[in-house]
């Protein structure tokens, strides 16, 4: 007995493609994770976007990060620009395109915050402005950054996130390793807290200076960290290297870091770090 009629079940035979399915489908809803390679809907990176899978922070820009990080914040330095040094070709095209898509001056933003009572300087370098390199006024920001709060006794975060130094001002570039070092070193020399959060990617002369200078080094789950690229460290080396060699968790591990914290439990852990440093610099006069 026929139980099933062949014409009116689903087999493959009777199912048509359709071609244009796919144009259908808005662009954007589906993500793809760079670290885990897992994809996820959109509306599943949430507030901190990252991926559910791995918690990877997909990179965002510095006023995106301010909306869940602090309680209050007072902008500095918001109105230096690069006088570009070096007349560089399409740079000031590069820098305008760069502003817009930030609201920022330069590749970093700078001022002061509070958190659950505690007030500290607060530096966010943003990865959309020409890949969070630095240039002189980074350079000069994150000095003032740490100057003022040398002079009113308070901690300093700073988020790194950079390409490293930006090429189009040249020595300029460079020559802000040693400046901002220099005013972190102040800063310590009075006993003051410095926090470095390393986010993806922190590369370069970044790393090199004032991101491995903190006296407490955090990082995001799954960052890129490290000097080099690894297509640079292998073209140099001439042998191949792992695909997580410069993975947050794989810097940990050789202790470069002190912890590694989701973007979730930031503010809080910030909070307590801070606190536990106010009150010991309390104890001790």
């Amino acid at each position: 007995m026929q139980l099933f009629d062949e014409l009116k079940t689903l087999g493959h035979k009777h199912i048509k493609a359709d071609k244009k399915a796919g144009e259908k489908v808005p662009s954007g809803m589906w993500i793809a994770c760079p670290k885990c390679h897992q994809s996820f809907y959109h509306k599943d990176l949430g507030v901190y976007q990252v991926c559910p899978n791995c918690e990877y922070g997909f990179r965002i820009t510095a006023r995106e990060r301010l909306k869940w990080l602090v309680d209050s914040f007072s902008e500095m330095d918001d109105s230096l620009k690069t006088t570009d040094p070096l007349k560089f070709p399409n740079y000031q095209k590069k820098l305008s395109k760069a502003r817009v898509q930030t609201e920022l001056n330069d590749s970093v933003l700078t001022g002061i915050a509070k958190v659950e009572e505690q007030t500290f300087g607060l530096g966010i370098m943003d990865p959309a402005f020409i890949m969070g390199s630095m240039g002189t006024i980074t350079g000069e920001k994150i000095t003032r950054l740490f100057e003022r709060a040398t002079r009113q006794s308070m901690p300093v975060v700073l988020f790194t996130a950079s390409g490293g130094a930006r090429m189009q001002e040249g020595i300029f570039s460079l020559m802000q390793m040693a400046k901002i070092s220099q005013a972190v070193k102040r800063h310590s020399e009075t006993g003051l807290l410095y926090i470095t959060v390393l986010t993806d990617p922190t590369t370069g002369g970044v790393t090199a200076s004032f991101a491995m200078q903190g006296d407490i080094i955090l990082a995001e789950p799954r960052a890129l960290v490290g000097f080099a690229g690894k297509r640079v460290i292998e073209q140099t080396t001439h042998q191949k290297v792992p695909n997580d060699l410069q993975d947050a968790e794989r810097v940990l591990e050789h202790g470069f870091i002190d912890a590694i914290v989701p973007r979730k439990d930031m503010k809080k852990k910030l909070a307590w770090l801070l606190d536990l440093h106010s009150k010991g610099s309390g104890a001790n006069g």
